[in-house]
Order: C-alpha cells, then sequence, then structure tokens
C-alpha cells in the first residue's frame, strides 16, 4: 500500500481567497466606473436641472435654472466637471482665468457662468 500525504486545506483555500480579492476589487472599481459614465450619458437624475414651465395669459414660458458655480468633489477634473454640468471646457477655462486645473481641491468655487 502507498502511504500518501494528505493535502492541507490551506492549499486550495488560498487561490480562492486570491480570487476573491481580486472580484472584489474588479467591482469596486467597476461601479466607480459605472458612476462616472452616467454622468457623462446624462442618466443620473440628481445631477440634471430640470426646467420649469410657468403659464401666464396662456402662454408658455421656460426658466432654465442654471447652476452658477460648481463646487470641487474629490476627484473630479475640470474635463469631468464639463461634462456634469454640460458647460464648454473653454467657457469654464475662460471664467476661472486663475484656475489651475493641476491643482484642483476638494471645496473649491469654480464659476460656471457669469
Amino acid at each position: 500500500m502507498v502511504n500518501r500525504r494528505r493535502r492541507s486545506i490551506g492549499r486550495w483555500l488560498a487561490p480562492l481567497a486570491l480570487i476573491t480579492c481580486v472580484v472584489a476589487v474588479y467591482a469596486v472599481v467597476d461601479n466607480t466606473l459605472l458612476k462616472d459614465d452616467s454622468a457623462t450619458n446624462g442618466n443620473d437624475s440628481t445631477q440634471q436641472a430640470k426646467p420649469s414651465t410657468t403659464t401666464t395669459t396662456g402662454k408658455a414660458t421656460k426658466k432654465s435654472k442654471r447652476r452658477r458655480a460648481y463646487i470641487v468633489k474629490s476627484g473630479d477634473t475640470l474635463s469631468a466637471i464639463s461634462i456634469k454640468t454640460g458647460v464648454s471646457l473653454a467657457t469654464i477655462q475662460r471664467l476661472n482665468p486663475k484656475l489651475d486645473a493641476d491643482t484642483l481641491h476638494a471645496g473649491q468655487r469654480v464659476r460656471l457662468s457669469r
């Protein structure tokens, strides 16, 4: 009879734990990418300002509530702010001449319109 050594359970659990960690990291990264993609596609209903209509003497006039400023959040870039707000990058740079794109920090105020 051949004497076989029994393999430890750790030999099977270590690769399983590694795969679980990789899947968890991917899920977190993919979730943040999906959040950014939904903002670029315009599917994020919390970020969009909906125009309100009021009627006066039978005519409908649209009032568009536009934000005049944007408060920078952690991880924001000028291009991401441009996409989220619908204001062109050139307009943001023209309205904020002293703004340096490389030194954006959370809480900073960026002008979007005059």
